[in-house]
């Protein structure tokens, strides 16, 4: 990377954000954050990141962009219009989004940065706020070849691993489909436990079972973790699963492909929400598959 290309604006410093902009900034590149959390402007400080009073002024300078943004209202706020990023971005620079949004608002966002010779790199990245710092996360990329190929460098800071899918919204339907399959895997779990418990099986035993067959992928075994403890502290939280579960199905009827099983499970996320256990984690579904089984709290 050249020297004008180690100076980086990063947009939104939350949960994913604000260890993703260290991870950056560790690297070596000279960072220039912003975000419109007062706090969260003031923990950046405390992590020696410099702060922006705007986004115009965050990549001011910068010829590389990366955002981190809750959902598509976030995106387009931050995005589109006569103060967006995209307006305040210098030709020629490159647009680096990391967020799980709709491939539609994705596509807004992509004819504003064509509009103004913006590489726009769609990059949402796959892993949660618990493992961010370590650099594990990995990432789904589509947008310009070449942009891609120039900031290699600078995905390899955060994310340890990168898959480019093609030139335009292929990223946003790569991470909508892994995030489906969590989606029903969590389900699948509840109902598995909520089973073997009403057959007798002690709470311990059944999750060594899990762990121990056939059916032990990474994210059962990623589950099984802190379901041992009733851990349901929130990586991922019931509230976002049903968000993303709306993207999902979005997408999934804008491309005439039936999802009846992500159907379900937004139910299943909607009713979580409703009971008060929006913001615990996704693998609550073992909770509310108890609730509807009649099962009180397993003895550890």
């Amino acid at each position: 990377m050249t020297d004008t290309t180690k100076h980086v604006a990063f947009i939104g410093i939350g949960k994913m954000g604000l260890p993703m902009s260290q991870l950056v900034a560790k690297a070596g590149y000279s960072v220039t954050a912003f975000d419109q959390s007062a706090a969260r402007l003031n923990e950046a400080r405390q992590h020696g990141i410099a702060v922006a009073s705007s986004p115009a002024d965050a990549v001011n300078g910068c010829l590389v962009a990366i955002t981190s943004l809750s959902d598509d209202a976030a995106l387009r706020a931050v995005m589109l219009g006569p103060t967006g990023l995209i307006g305040a971005m210098a030709p020629k620079a490159v647009l680096i989004e990391t967020s799980t949004v709709s491939a539609e608002a994705s596509a807004e966002v992509d004819a504003a940065a064509q509009g103004r010779g913006i590489a726009y790199l769609r990059a949402p990245v796959s892993g949660n706020a618990s493992i961010v710092h370590t650099g594990a996360l990995s990432c789904f990329v589509s947008g310009p070849k070449d942009a891609f190929e120039s900031v290699k460098p600078l995905f390899a800071s955060f994310t340890r691993a990168q898959t480019y899918l093609g030139p335009s919204e292929e990223a946003r339907y790569a991470k909508l489909a892994v995030n489906l399959m969590i989606a029903v895997s969590a389900a699948m779990m509840a109902e598995s436990l909520a089973l073997a418990r009403k057959g007798g099986i002690g709470w311990q035993d059944i999750l060594k079972v899990l762990d121990d067959s056939a059916v032990a992928s990474p994210m059962v075994k990623y589950k099984t973790a802190p379901l041992r403890t009733r851990n349901f502290e929130p990586t991922f939280s019931c509230k976002q699963m049903a968000k993303d579960l709306d993207l999902i199905l979005g997408a999934g009827h804008a491309a005439g492909v039936p999802l009846q099983l992500a159907a379900q499970v937004r139910e299943t996320y909607g009713a979580l929400v409703a009971q008060g256990d929006g913001e615990t984690d996704f693998i609550a579904t073992v909770k509310h598959l108890e609730r509807l089984s009649g099962l009180g709290e397993p003895k550890l």
